[in-house]
């Protein structure tokens, strides 16, 4: 009986030894296994919670942000939350102009270059959003998020017309590094699809595989990826090479880590200015031999059969597919003088704390020209002057109209109407002020006088358009 139950006793203790070697062996491997967050949109595997990267295809899941943000209707849905200031940190230039507007001193405070709302202090007034220049700051209620009209893309950036891909600014999202990973994407998905194809009929072998619409980051590397693969392509762009990043509107600009271009490898650019990254693109395009067509707008897109036809300097091109890596607002209209080339030419202003101390000239009659003069006179030591042809402001909204005359009266912009610029130089602009010759020092040429953009091509193409819901990010955005 003794005998028995030691036995028993031993058996138990045996079972429970192993019992919770083995339950602490599981809490090991699962505290060793990674937390997986979401599956990759591109190749399905899991991806680790807080990983940039996929570790199986190694795409970045920061370029699928648009494509997996919540297909929304066009207008916000009411909330009983109380309405507060949201900051788009891809928008903000840092130009304290909301500091001044807020009457709730500390709402919000400039926190390097970037406006940062405290949410306790902040009581939505709106005079913050009323006074930014650059429209970076929405009155929200409830979960801080951009609502924004975007084309509809999958995951390899086709939109909802077999063969027609958008990447970069046009799909919603400008960073550079997202341009050029999405443009890689693309082409990747493109030459996947070509080798399905049928060969080409006789009479179409001068059809291309790919013609993409653009030279920026997102153009520039669809056309490197184009090349590595083995694909025929056209590339057009309506400037000259890489016009997009010559007139970026940045001084700065930062990659957080390396890019990786096709043909070329790590592209490291830290804190550095947009000539070293223009630079660089040049170097590229020179030693891989990739042909871009400068001066060469495209006019028209439309679907023939399987074929594309694109109209572009005088020129068609036929192509399987098209890759549209244009910029969101189209083509900026130019005023067509000389010196119009020159790289103190801007259309669009990112920073506005590297104009301060220069003599800046802003062009324009509407309200973002109006805006940007402001923001600009905001900044320490800059001398602003406005330049407009008419004889005065008829288009612009009533506060942006109390705003400019405040600073005209206080000296802090100088208003020229009935002006016209004649000639733009590396040191001083000419201007025709009723008739009248006058030279002013420059260092900066800002030309806000609208642009033609691609909705219409967009349009006529069929591609359907969507709004999304996009949750703005806790951390400063980087222009890079």
């Amino acid at each position: 009986m003794i005998w028995t139950t030691l036995g028993f006793f031993a058996i138990t203790a045996f079972s429970v030894y192993f019992h919770v070697r083995r339950t602490e062996g599981a809490s090991a491997a699962r505290r060793a296994a990674p937390a997986f967050a979401r599956a990759c949109a591109r190749c399905g595997r899991q991806v680790a919670a807080g990983a940039q990267l996929c570790g199986h295809c190694g795409v970045p899941q920061q370029i699928f942000e648009v494509v997996r943000s919540k297909e929304v209707s066009g207008e916000p849905l009411e909330s009983t939350e109380p309405m507060r200031a949201h900051v788009r940190n891809d928008q903000c230039v840092g130009c304290s102009t909301c500091v001044d507007a807020c009457p709730e001193i500390g709402a919000i405070t400039l926190r390097g270059k970037l406006a940062v709302v405290d949410p306790v202090l902040c009581i939505g007034h709106g005079e913050c959003a009323t006074a930014c220049p650059v429209g970076a700051i929405a009155m929200l209620a409830g979960a801080a998020a951009n609502r924004v009209q975007v084309p509809q893309v999958s995951t390899s950036f086709e939109t909802n017309v077999s063969g027609l891909y958008i990447v970069g600014e046009l799909g919603g999202r400008g960073l550079i590094k997202n341009a050029i990973n999405e443009g890689k994407v693309a082409i990747e998905h493109i030459a996947l699809a070509r080798a399905a194809d049928p060969p080409p009929a006789a009479e179409h072998e001068h059809v291309v595989d790919v013609a993409i619409v653009g030279s920026g980051p997102a153009g520039l590397s669809a056309g490197l990826e184009a090349l590595r693969s083995g694909l025929s392509y056209v590339m057009l762009e309506q400037g000259s090479l890489a016009d997009t990043v010559r007139k970026y509107p940045r001084h700065k600009i930062l990659f957080a880590e390396p890019l990786n271009i096709p043909l070329y490898g790590d592209l490291w650019i830290s804190d550095s200015s947009k000539e070293s990254l223009l630079d660089m693109w040049e170097k590229v395009v020179a030693t891989t031999g990739l042909q871009v067509r400068t001066n060469h707008r495209v006019e028209q897109v439309t679907r023939s059969g399987w074929l594309f036809r694109i109209h572009a300097g005088g020129h068609e091109y036929l192509a399987r597919r098209v890759v549209l890596a244009m910029g969101r607002r189209g083509s900026p209209r130019r005023l067509d003088v000389p010196g119009e080339d020159l790289e103190k030419v801007v259309y669009d202003i990112v920073e506005m704390e590297d104009f301060a101390g220069r003599h800046v000239l802003v062009i324009g009659g509407g309200d973002s020209a109006v805006e940007s003069a402001l923001g600009l006179a905001n900044q320490t030591g800059t001398t602003v002057t406005l330049s407009y042809r008419g004889e005065q402001f008829a288009r612009i909204k009533d506060r942006n109209r109390q705003k400019l005359d405040r600073a005209v009266a206080e000296g802090r912009v100088s208003l020229m109407l009935r002006s016209t610029v004649q000639e733009i130089r590396r040191d001083v602009v000419v201007l025709d002020v009723e008739g009248t010759g006058t030279i002013l020092p420059n260092d900066d040429v800002v030309i806000r006088i609208g642009g033609d953009p691609p909705a219409a091509m967009l349009e006529r193409l069929g591609v359907r358009l969507v709004h999304k819901e996009i949750p703005l990010e806790p951390d400063v955005a980087t222009a890079g």
